[in-house]
């Protein structure tokens, strides 16, 4: 309209006669150019005229100027009446109801102007009647109407009675005759024709009804198609095109009533006419019912009714018997309802498909819902019969299986029919096609689902057997995404909807197998979360399988396996992936399920098998599903279950594991290590190794053996079980290549656990996480090292070099790799150069493998230098280091008692087999027979292995002396050795523990040059804490066992004398000289001696004891759980000693405790050791039953060297000069007696020159033991003192000999105690009467004269000071007399002293040896000064603690019976003056408190710069453990008489260090 608004503008008007009229002609005239109908320019005409017509009737332009200027137009087009006519019409309408009458007499004074060049007739067509009388052109209006009423009813409603049947029956009658009457002969359609023609003329006939007759005798005749088809159409060539679509929709429409049946006749003729292209598909479309919109409203019904169903199902609903019955009544009303009229659009689908017309059945399939017309029965049956048709000659010539005779399927006659499929190719045309509009509905028949399935098998072979051509391959895959696609869409859900058809699963199974895993995981995929979704059918489908499975597994129990398996196995056939979802679910919430749910699936097919791998892997990889609990502590209980089903199930049944394996190794790539726990169960399952730190010691032995007898003795299930499923794991790791990926993955992750997965974590989780990747890693080895082949293995496994510095592996996880690999190549040389040369005697035997050996470890020798720094070869040789790491304890030792037991058992079976009457005597033959061979395998692969071993030895032998280089100290060496080889080995596995304790003999035993036996085992035992505290939990476990081992060697050379001097008296171990090296021992003057060695023993059972109590007392969880499984381990060796026992015994307690409530764990570990310890007392004996305190003369000296301790060493743990320095010493006393202690100073100082100037820290010695115990003893005494006693403050009073409190200037004199124990508390009356009790039977019991640390040098300065020591005697008396007063005082701790302590000034002489003594054990500092300095403060501390020289015994025992009497009744004295001593003590409590700590501060500071490095000397040397305490309780029982004894003591230590010092210089000169 904008653009007919511009056509006559206002501006025309105005100026009309001069330039209007002439401009609208032109417009006309350009207008009427185009005169074609419909186009632009004929609708801007038609509006040029209209609105120059609307402006005379608004009265702008005169009547007369618009007839002339229309009367000019006409020329232009001969249609102009007509359009004029049509403008006249429609402001006839315009003004007809318009109010103002001026425009209607414009209207009609313009169509009056016209009347010359417009016709009447036109006028009249178009114009209103009442128009045509105003215009005059007609009389009356009224009249007109009628007689176009009459007019028309007459031409389109009065039928002539001629054309009805009956009442020209003889005319149809003659029709029906023609077309009925025998075809077979010479008869043609045109004749036939012809016939027709003269009848509808003879009789005039209607020509419709003709039709529909002979459509009639068509559907009655259908074996004539060609002949009617022939017929209708020459027949329809003379009838208008759309008459034969509308006779056959009037038929349609007769059938649409209810209860109306159309017959299927129709539906044929309709379709073979649809298909010879008479009518049309969209012509006839819109006559059937029901309507697409009615369709639509069906299917959407259909999927809310499936939903409904599915609610109800999962609902619990207690509905009552009423509700019931009145659902039944609606359901049984509905069905006597009307039914509703047929669907004829399916009808007529059903017949194109029975025709083989696809292309106009796919028409009407599009438009209709996916599957809509497939889920009728018939129309699915008709689609499958073409499907069948259309597939046959490729299913016969490719899928018919041997021997098969299946019945033909005859093709279609119809030319027009698709074509048969004779090439895979062919299949992508239409068959395709047909099974995606097939979906689901498949199902309804299985033989074409059986064929399709072979058909898709017999490409697989063909595809994988296809070549390399670049253009076969593009067409393969084509297919075989067509295939795939066709698998997702049509047979897996059809399989859905079939019912228990087993033998299809196994069907589809066998085009399955040929897929990759990754193609049936992902369809297995689409059918578990998607295919379910896509049809309310699979709706329901899915929740009846759910509802039933939930049916079944509420009554799975144990003794109902076999039928709850069979119906688990019916549904499992049809929906599987419904069924595993729903039984996983279960197993991760209750695990009591798994072992009746494995026993229940052994009726499953292969294809479930499979989908119930795919299953375990999602319910794994589920993402929605924490792994850890809430607390972030512990890892969920799921993913546990769910390792242990699968580790059940992939053992029992043949399942692919291609999936599985590739899940971990893509979790590991990941960096999560969680999912290790499938691998280490399918493992320990399918293949029988178990990785458990319960194992127990007959099993870790029977481990060191042969492969026979770690599957007999070493696991503690039945490895011969597991050959079928090893096989197949093996078989999987293999063709996938996942071994070595898996094994370099988890070495990599373990170091990364820490840094990918701690985080936030708690330690307990990460250390979890660790033991969970390095047990796996173990495990996974020992698997590949016991079922790959050599061949295998050494393809597989890259070489040392490469997995350290290219893959970045730790060198112990690198060697544990390697060593089977090496283990092969020596064996596989071995054998060589025994076939080269038959006839050898063993020495050549053992030759030739020492040569193997060598051609196969020396590059391992050159690899393993890049390892570590260059300093590291100084010590040990890469020949040391590669055979530590490569031997394993079946090249050490051969289990002999293992082997033993197993054939026992099996000599005892074969007797109960015997004995077994019942058994059938076949089957005894077979049993039998099997234990005899086993018996015999045993036997001869224990002879194999002692040759193996005889061989090994030998060969260490020759090595042992390029081992340990000791470029620097053998401290060093010692360091390296446990730094690089024990310690990451011992931690490793158990059976890596115990090869490390047993190698460390080894090299003992062997005498290996520079190596120290007593220094490597002092190491080991006296600095555990932090290796514990920093071990996790089984890495605990494995130190704890490597501990015990050592232990029992200790042991059993502790335990026997003539086992020591076997074992260690001439070994080089156990020189005490480190300069020594002497490959015989040396002299016997510097080895260890075996009493020595037994102090030394008990030095290490306290070092023990020591780390035990810290790590229990720091209340750490790490440190408290790992230091309880170390302890428990070692338990059978340790303690021995029964007050160190009960120390740990009320440790032990608190724990329990503290930690009840707290942490649980803890609290179960620590009560299991408690009772555990309290079994073990039986066994225990008192501290001088495990180390006699009473030398042999001949080695005092090497005693007290042994016993001078040094804080120093216990950190560093431990050296070995001092017992070398008291071996040279003895040298000298050999030779001159009488002057051994000069010389003794000059030979320490030599020495210490000599062999420790390259390290003066690393060369303390074993010498330091028993002083450090002191030291350490006595804090330990103090702490269960501070447990037993009330807390007090720091400045506890100090008490003299009667008991009183002394005075506040004496104090100060005890700030060493005050040191140590930083806290000192009161006893009340009660107690002090127990501890007076317990003192006087400790000094009844420990009479006996003791070991003393300074007892063999007074024997040596007898000779030397005769005067002197008689003088000495009657002071020693006195002593003793005073020692004796104040024994009743003693306190006993945990572990008590046997020597009680003398508070009397001790004689110069007696000072002045202590002195020498202790300088001959230096620790620190290298000079004579510092060494004098020690000594002034060591006597300023300490009081005199020996046994009297042999000369004095007699008389010292008599003069103690003498002075018994007296010392109790100054005891008794000293009771009475208790209470007042208790109230003095109230009064001046706090003021001793502050003094004392002031005294504290001040001697600390002045003592900071010469007795910093000395501060653990300051003990007695054989002072026991927790010596402190006692002296704290003797200086309680002192009197104020001690003030005396203090002043003569100040002086006489003044004495002494000047007579040391001036003898010190003489020695040294």
């Amino acid at each position: 309209m904008a653009a007919a608004a511009l056509l006559v503008p206002v501006e025309w008007l105005r100026d009309w006669e001069k330039s209007g009229r002439g401009a609208f002609l032109d417009l006309c005239w350009l207008l009427s150019g185009n005169k074609s109908h419909g186009s632009s320019t004929s609708r801007d005409f038609q509006q040029a005229l209209y609105e120059l017509s609307y402006h005379v009737v608004k009265g702008n332009l005169k009547h007369e100027q618009a007839s002339n200027v229309f009367h000019d137009i006409s020329e232009f087009r001969e249609d102009t009446p007509s359009v004029l006519a049509d403008v006249f019409s429609i402001l006839d309408i315009e003004t007809n109801c318009s109010e103002e009458k001026s425009k209607r007499g414009c209207f009609t004074q313009l169509v009056l102007a016209c009347l010359d060049f417009v016709s009447d007739r036109i006028l009249k067509e178009r114009l209103d009647p009442e128009t045509l009388e105003s215009l005059g052109l007609i009389k009356q209006s009224q009249q007109f109407n009628q007689r176009s009423v009459k007019i028309k009813t007459k031409l389109f409603y009065k039928q002539q009675k001629f054309n009805l049947l009956r009442e020209e029956n003889e005319g149809y009658a003659k029709l029906i005759a023609e077309l009925g009457q025998d075809l077979s002969g010479n008869i043609t359609s045109d004749f036939i024709l012809e016939n027709i023609k003269s009848l509808i003329g003879c009789f005039n006939l209607d020509p419709s009804r003709v039709l529909d007759v002979i459509l009639k005798v068509f559907e009655c005749r259908p074996e004539h198609d060609a002949f009617f088809m022939s017929l209708l159409e020459s027949y329809t060539s003379m009838c208008e095109p759309q008459t034969l679509c509308h006779i056959l929709g009037f038929k349609f429409k007769f059938y649409q009533e209810p209860n109306a049946e159309t017959p299927l006749s129709l539906y044929r003729v309709a379709a073979v006419l649809l298909q010879g292209n008479l009518i049309d598909l969209d012509d006839l479309y819109v006559h059937l019912l029901p309507a697409d919109n009615c369709i639509m409203d069906e299917d959407k019904h259909e999927i809310v009714e499936a939903k409904q169903i599915v609610r109800k199902l999962t609902m619990v609903v207690l509905s009552s018997e009423k509700i019931d019955k009145q659902e039944k009544e609606r359901g049984k009303e509905e069905e006597k309802g009307e039914k509703p009229p047929d669907n004829q659009k399916l009808g007529l689908l059903e017949a194109l498909l029975k025709i083989g017309d696809w292309q106009h059945a796919q028409k009407i399939m599009d438009q209709m819902p996916p599957y809509y017309a497939a889920s009728h029965k018939l129309t699915a049956l008709a689609l499958c019969k073409l499907i069948h048709i259309t597939i046959e000659p490729l299913y016969q010539r490719a899928a018919v299986p041997k021997g098969a005779k299946g019945a033909p399927v005859h093709g279609l006659k119809n030319k027009r029919a698709p074509k048969q499929a004779e090439s895979f190719e062919d299949l992508r045309t239409d068959v395709f096609n047909m099974l995606c509009y097939l979906g689901p509905h498949l199902s309804h028949d299985p033989i074409l689902f059986a064929k399709m399935v072979r058909i898709g098998k017999s490409f697989m072979k063909e595809f994988q057997s296809y070549g390399s051509k670049q253009e076969d391959k593009e067409k393969t895959e084509v297919i075989l995404g067509c295939l795939l696609s066709i698998t997702d869409q049509v047979l897996l859900p059809s399989l859905s909807l079939m019912d228990c058809n087993a033998c299809m699963s196994e069907e589809l199974w066998g085009m399955f197998k040929t897929f990759p895993y990754q193609h049936r995981y992902r369809l297995y995929g689409q059918w578990k979360n998607e295919t379910y979704n896509s049809h309310p059918l699979l709706v329901k489908v899915k929740a009846q399988t759910i509802d039933k499975v939930k049916y079944i597994m509420k009554r799975l129990t144990q003794e109902n396996v076999k039928p709850s398996g069979r119906q688990i196995g019916k549904l499992s056939h049809s929906n599987p992936t419904i069924l595993f979802d729903y039984i996983l679910s279960l197993i991760q919430k209750y695990d009591n399920f798994i072992t009746p749910v494995v026993e229940s699936l052994k009726y499953l097919s292969s294809l479930n098998y499979d989908v119930l791998a795919y299953c375990i892997i999602e319910a794994l990889a589920n993402p929605e599903k924490k792994r850890m609990k809430h607390d972030e502590r512990i890892i969920a209980s799921w993913p546990q279950s769910l390792a242990s089903f699968c580790g059940a199930v992939f053992c029992k049944y043949p399942i692919d594991l291609a999936g599985l394996l590739q899940y971990v190794a893509n979790q590991l790539k990941a960096g999560k290590s969680s999912d290790l726990l499938i691998l280490k169960e399918v493992v320990q399952k399918m293949a029988g190794i178990e990785i458990t730190e319960e194992i127990t010691m007959e099993q870790v032995e029977a481990m060191t053996g042969g492969e026979q007898l770690k599957a007999e003795g070493g696991y503690f299930g039945q490895i011969r079980n597991t050959k079928t499923s090893s096989q197949r794991l093996k078989d999987a790791l293999l063709d996938y290549d996942l071994a070595l990926p898996l094994c370099l993955l988890m070495a990599q992750q373990r170091n990364g656990v820490i840094f990918q997965e701690g985080g936030q974590r708690h330690l307990k989780l990460v250390g979890k996480l660790y033991d969970q990747c390095h047990d796996t890693l173990v495990q996974f080895g020992g698997f590949l090292a016991s079922n790959l082949s050599t061949e295998d293995y050494i393809k597989r496994v890259p070489s040392m070099d490469v997995l350290c510095n290219e893959f970045h592996i730790p060198p112990d996880a690198a060697f544990f790799l390697s060593r089977p690999m090496y283990a092969h190549c020596i064996s596989s040389k071995y054998d060589e150069l025994k076939k080269s040369d038959k006839g050898s005697t063993q020495q050549h035997k053992v030759h030739k493998y020492i040569t193997s050996c060598e051609m196969v470890m020396v590059p391992v020798h050159e690899a393993v230098v890049s390892l570590h720094v260059s300093k590291v070869w100084d010590d040990i040789s890469p020949q040391f280091y590669a055979t530590f790491w490569s031997l394993t304890m079946y090249d050490l030792a051969v289990p002999h008692t293992s082997y033993e037991r197993e054939v026992s058992k099996l000599k005892v079976q074969m007797k109960a087999i015997d004995d077994n009457r019942e058994m059938p005597p076949k089957k005894k033959k077979k049993e039998k027979e099997r234990c005899t061979a086993l018996q015999d395998k045993l036997l001869e692969e224990e002879k194999k292995q002692v040759e193996h071993v005889q061989r090994v030895l030998q060969r260490l032998k020759l090595e042992k002396d390029n081992w340990l280089l000791a470029k620097s100290t053998k401290n060093e060496t010692i360091t390296k050795l446990l730094q690089l080889c024990i310690f990451p080995r011992c931690i490793f596995s158990a059976l890596d523990a115990v090869y490390c304790a047993r190698f460390v003999e080894l090299v003992h035993q062997q005498k290996t040059p520079n190596f120290s036996t007593l220094l490597c085992y002092d190491r080991v035992f006296a600095g555990i804490i932090l290796t514990v505290a920093s071990c996790t939990e089984n890495e605990a476990s494995r130190y704890g066992r490597f501990l015990c081992c050592m232990l029992e060697t200790v042991t059993r050379w502790h335990s026997d004398r003539a086992t020591y001097a076997k074992e260690c008296g001439t070994y080089p171990g156990f020189l005490t000289m480190l300069g020594a090296t002497g490959f015989d021992g040396g002299n016997q003057a510097d080895q260890l001696d075996y009493e020595n060695f037994r102090h030394v023993v008990h030095k290490w059972h306290y070092k023990l004891t020591k780390a035990a109590v810290h790590c229990l007392e720091t209340g750490e969880y790490i440190h408290i759980r790992n230091i309880l499984i170390v302890l428990t381990k070692i338990l059978p060796w340790y303690p021995k000693v029964l007050n160190l026992a009960q120390a740990l015994e009320r440790r032990v307690h608190k724990i329990c405790q503290e930690e009840k409530e707290k942490r649980p764990d803890l609290y179960a570990l620590a009560m299991g050791y408690s009772g555990q310890l309290k079994n073990r007392k039986l066994y225990m004996i008192p501290e001088h039953e495990f180390h006699h305190k009473d030398p042999p003369l001949g080695h005092t000296v090497t005693r007290i060297q042994n016993g001078s301790g040094s804080g120093s060493s216990s950190s560093s743990t431990g050296s070995a000069s001092k017992p070398h320095e008291s071996c040279a010493e003895e040298k000298y006393k050999s030779k001159a007696r009488s002057q051994c202690g000069v010389k003794a100073v000059t030979r320490v100082s030599n020495t210490t020159s000599k062999g420790n100037s390259s390290n003066d820290c690393s060369s303390c010695s074993i010498s330091k033991t028993i002083k450090e115990n002191d030291k350490e003893k006595g804090k330990e005494k103090v702490k269960e003192k501070r447990e037993k006693t009330p807390a007090t403050t720091l400045g506890a009073r100090v008490l003299g000999k009667d008991g009183k409190e002394k005075p506040k200037e004496e104090q100060p004199n005890k700030v060493e105690e005050a040191r140590d124990t930083k806290e000192r508390t009161p006893k009340s009356n009660k107690e002090k009467e127990k501890f007076k009790k317990e003192g006087k039977a400790k000094d009844e019991k420990f009479k006996t004269p003791l070991l003393n640390v300074e007892s063999k040098v007074t024997q040596e300065k007898v000779r030397e000071e005769e005067p002197s020591r008689q003088r000495d005697i009657a002071k020693e008396m006195k002593s003793k007399e005073n020692v004796k007063g104040g024994e009743k005082r003693l306190v006993s701790g945990s572990l008590k002293s046997p020597v009680p302590r003398s508070d009397i000034t001790e004689p110069k002489k007696e000072q002045k040896r202590r002195k020498i003594v202790t300088h001959l054990s230096p620790s620190h500092s290298s000079t004579v000064k510092d060494c004098l300095i020690e000594l002034k403060e060591s006597s300023a501390k300490l009081y005199l603690n020996h046994t009297p020289s042999l000369q004095s015994k007699s008389k010292e025992r008599v003069m103690d019976k003498k002075n018994l009497d007296k010392s109790r009744e100054r005891a008794g004295e000293r009771e009475k003056t208790d209470e007042k001593d208790r109230k003095e003590r109230k009064r001046h409590h706090s003021n001793n408190d502050r003094e004392v700590v002031l005294d504290l501060t001040k001697r600390r500071k002045e003592e900071n710069g010469t007795t910093a490095v000395s501060k653990h000397k300051t003990e007695s040397p054989r002072e026991p453990p927790y010596s402190n305490e006692k002296d704290k309780e003797k200086n309680n029982s002192k009197s104020s008489g001690k003030k005396k004894g203090d002043s003569l003591k100040s002086e006489k230590v003044a004495k002494l260090c000047s007579s040391v010092k001036k003898r010190m210089y003489r020695a040294l000169n």
